[in-house]
């Protein structure tokens, strides 16, 4: 098993030869992580948003929190996930051993839902009886859904229109669990459009609505609670991989979109200075286009939904339009905590387009008998061009954050198949 390094992270940047750092882990207390995060809101929301930073300080370190969220996390989500060697994928490219962490097995499908659960407890300890999200691919939409109907809350989902079309399964899974989904038609009705709507939502009832962000972005405390959440992936991995690998990975691999499921297994191996962390940013078709939404590798430093990052903009700094095959990608900035860990050079963010996605998507079927998420699959082809690039004795692990079966519609549109 490697050693553990006495990494320890704060509002420091560089120092020269990219030392990160000293003595308290980020973000600071005003939500930064160094340049980026932060508190980026209308004064509407300065109480609402007051009062979760003050929940949430409450009840983190409450043991019978913790032991509430634990249980639901073993007894209702059904973790932990398993680790899985992908041994004839890896046989199949040579090199290096893929390794993958199955969030697809969790309840609902996706990493998705240990946030829920999470903030779910938390806006029942707040006495909330309102819960809205937005959602891209549907899988937030569907776990926030999920936790509302264990709970008997009232749910509001926005969803982009587009998104609406191309993820119609997780739409009726959503209203079957009695959740209201409402469509956006404004920009380019995708995700970040039906963010904006349930910032509008929250500022209008903000008494008696809780807001579950399904990512590590927006205002703070947003990018650190859904992290902290979300950290149960790496630390099960870390314990996994020593047990059945019989020591840690090589290489830490997981799609970047707003990064939840990346930070979610990153963060636990932040200290592990020998592992290298790969975020992976959805190409599109190609970053020369212009349709992709890679906001790390082609973006520019602003502000968007509250907090300080990269952000997909042109030259007048207005939020550009996006592209990706995978709706949970799609969108135009990343968190806070990615924008940081690329500037200290702790993690490295790579690009994989559509069609390299949905390259690895056939490659995982028909070779594992497992169907990815169109958002892991960008991950499993990066996973792929890197192995056999390694010796056979390097792990790469992938965080396969969610199922493909949401995914078919577009994957039968995209190849031209008869469903």
């Amino acid at each position: 098993m490697l050693e553990r390094t006495n990494l320890r992270y704060n509002s420091s940047l560089l120092n020269e030869d990219q030392g990160v750092i000293l003595d308290t882990p980020l973000p600071d207390e005003r939500g930064h992580f160094a340049q980026y995060g932060g508190l980026f809101v209308a004064e509407t929301l300065m109480h609402a948003i007051s009062e979760l930073k003050e929940a949430y300080e409450r009840y983190k370190d409450d043991p019978d929190f913790l032991a509430e969220f634990h249980h639901e996390l073993a007894h209702f989500v059904g973790r932990p996930s398993p680790i899985y060697h992908a041994k004839r994928w890896s046989e199949t490219l040579g090199g290096a051993q893929i390794w993958f962490k199955r969030e697809d097995l969790n309840h609902t499908g996706a990493h998705k839902v240990n946030n829920c659960v999470g903030q779910m407890l938390l806006a029942k300890r707040m006495g909330k009886k309102r819960i809205i999200a937005e959602t891209g691919a549907g899988m937030h939409g569907v776990a926030t859904a999920t936790v509302a109907a264990r709970y008997g809350l009232e749910c509001v989902v926005y969803m982009g229109a587009e998104d609406v079309r191309r993820q119609a399964a997780n739409v009726h899974r959503m209203k079957l669990l009695g959740a209201k989904v409402i469509p956006v038609t404004s920009g380019s009705k995708t995700l970040k459009d039906a963010l904006n709507e349930a910032m509008r939502d929250w500022v209008a009832h903000i008494d008696d609505t809780f807001y579950i962000i399904g990512t590590v972005a927006g205002p703070h405390p947003y990018p650190m609670m859904v992290r902290d959440f979300q950290k149960i992936i790496g630390e099960e991995c870390i314990e996994q991989m020593a047990l059945f690998a019989g020591r840690q990975p090589d290489y830490v691999v997981a799609c970047v979109g707003g990064g939840s499921n990346a930070m979610g297994i990153f963060y636990p191996y932040i200290p592990y200075e020998n592992v290298q962390l790969r975020g992976v940013e959805a190409g599109g078709d190609g970053l020369e286009t212009g349709r992709h939404a890679a906001s790390i590798n082609a973006g520019k430093v602003g502000v968007l939904h509250g907090n300080r990052t990269y952000v997909m903009q042109d030259k007048d700094g207005q939020v550009q339009e996006t592209h990706s095959i995978s709706a949970g990608l799609d969108y135009p900035g990343v968190g806070p905590e990615h924008a940081w860990l690329n500037d200290t050079g702790r993690a490295t963010y790579e690009v994989i387009k559509d069609d390299e996605a949905l390259e690895a998507f056939q490659a995982c079927c028909r070779l594992e008998g497992i169907i990815p998420a169109l958002e892991s699959s960008h991950a499993l082809a990066y996973a792929a061009k890197l192995a056999p690039t390694l010796a056979k004795d390097k792990i790469i692990l992938v965080n396969v954050s969610g199922r493909g079966d949401k995914d078919m519609h577009t994957v039968a549109e995209y190849l031209h198949m008869d469903l």
